[in-house]
């Protein structure tokens, strides 16, 4: 997997409430879900990268089974 990019975004603390709110409801962390709504609009322009990796869907990820051998 490639490197993720870092990026300071400075938000209103109304709007950010309602973001952390919002990723809450749909299990996943403010980061989660500005990435979610950044890739869908991007889909929606017809903007997204072919070459975007997917992204983890919405809760926590599943605990590895660990075999008893």
């Amino acid at each position: 997997m490639s490197e993720r990019k870092s990026l300071l975004l400075r938000l209103d603390p109304a709007v950010h409430d309602a973001l952390a709110r919002w990723a809450a409801d749909e299990l996943r962390s403010a980061n989660a879900q500005i990435e979610f709504l950044l890739r869908r609009a991007l889909a929606e322009a017809g903007r997204l990268p072919g070459n975007a990796g997917k992204m983890r869907g919405p809760g926590r990820p599943r605990a590895e089974r660990v075999r008893n051998s």
